[in-house]
């Protein structure tokens, strides 16, 4: 995968642009960019990608942060419906 279909509209790009932007700004950008990946693509692939890119050069940078947190493994919810839900509240 290559940087132009890692981030389709330059999202990630411009962010690392943007002075002074905030950890809630990037994690909203990463957002979009999820979005605007097309259909089936691989998120880990293109995360990767973008952080050979634009990472290693600013690692401190809160897009750099949001990104590695896109990289981790979502944890399974534990939360349990119905009748055994309430019974263990």
């Amino acid at each position: 995968m290559d940087r132009t279909e890692a981030d389709p509209k330059g999202l990630v790009r411009e962010s690392y642009a943007i002075e002074g932007i905030t950890l809630a700004e990037c994690r909203s950008i990463f957002i979009d960019w999820a979005l605007s990946l097309s259909v089936g693509a691989d998120t880990s692939a293109a995360i990767n990608v973008l952080l050979d890119q634009y990472g290693k050069a600013a690692p401190d940078h809160p897009m750099t942060l949001t990104l590695t947190e896109g990289l981790a493994t979502p944890t399974s919810p534990t939360r349990r419906g119905g009748r055994l839900g309430r019974q263990n509240a």
